[in-house]
């Protein structure tokens, strides 16, 4: 059997192409169907707040999302459930896209993918999975190392095609942008309690950086990544660029895009 080619897509979103994001994820879902192929896309934003489906239900959102905006954050809704995370200059986003059949890789399967690939990266450390509860957008396939978290996980499918998605904090302040979900879920929640939403503790999050005790930073890591992904097949970084000029994928983006701007009106009610 021959090796795969795997495609990679590196990008990092201006304040005004936020959105871009997650359209360029809807959109790379469609293409890894047709051209049966993996793809992994690095992605950053500037300081922004990328909240899910049930931060919608929280009581006092509007005074909430005005705290965020008053921190030079950027709010977006995403398409995908999941609570409030944190992106910045300091963060790195690996989508890892699958042509499968729903069938081929069970939700677990996916997950544990990634969860090597991550390990793989930086086999010095221990990095384990498990809920780290009060971290913020707890989940089953946190990555943590000693108990503090350090990256959390998504998944979305279509028939013939999967995203993992990843968020990894590779420096930048760690204890600040807990400090940010704790106060938006405290201010939002206005005094009442609701197990739905996490009760951020600061000090079950950490970084890459911290834990290897160096000056580290994200240009480093997305490099780990590839060397990495070349393990597993041979690394396209070229043809992506020039796919997603075509006027059909952007007609797929566009589509996406549109999608995600109408989920944004919610955020203004």
């Amino acid at each position: 059997m021959t090796e795969p080619t795997i495609a990679t897509l590196s990008q990092k979103y201006e304040p005004a192409a936020m959105l871009d994001s997650f359209a360029y994820t809807n959109a790379l879902l469609w293409l890894t169907a047709v051209r049966q192929q993996p793809i992994v896309h690095f992605w950053q934003l500037q300081p922004t707040v990328i909240l899910g489906l049930l931060d919608q239900r929280l009581p006092q959102l509007a005074t909430g999302l005005a705290q965020l905006r008053a921190a030079n954050h950027q709010i977006m809704l995403r398409n995908s459930g999941g609570l409030a995370v944190v992106a910045d200059p300091g963060v790195l986003n690996v989508s890892l896209f699958l042509p499968a059949t729903r069938e081929r890789y069970s939700i677990t399967a996916a997950y544990q993918l990634m969860v090597n690939y991550v390990q793989a990266v930086w086999p010095q450390l221990s990095i384990v999975t498990g809920e780290i509860t009060r971290s913020y957008c707890p989940g089953d396939y946190d990555l943590s190392i000693a108990g503090r978290k350090i990256a959390g996980m998504s998944q979305r499918r279509t028939a013939n095609a999967l995203v993992i998605m990843l968020y990894v904090s590779v420096d930048g302040d760690q204890t600040f942008r807990s400090q940010l979900i704790q106060h938006f879920y405290q201010v939002s929640l206005a005094g009442q309690h609701d197990k739905r939403f996490p009760d951020v503790d600061p000090r079950v999050m950490t970084t890459v950086a911290d834990q290897l005790a160096t000056s580290y930073g994200v240009a480093e890591a997305q490099h780990r990544f590839m060397t990495v992904l070349a393990q597993y097949g041979l690394v396209d970084t070229t043809s992506l660029p020039l796919v997603t000029e075509e006027p059909e994928f952007q007609a797929h983006l566009n589509q996406a895009y549109q999608q995600m701007q109408r989920r944004q009106q919610r955020l203004h009610h």
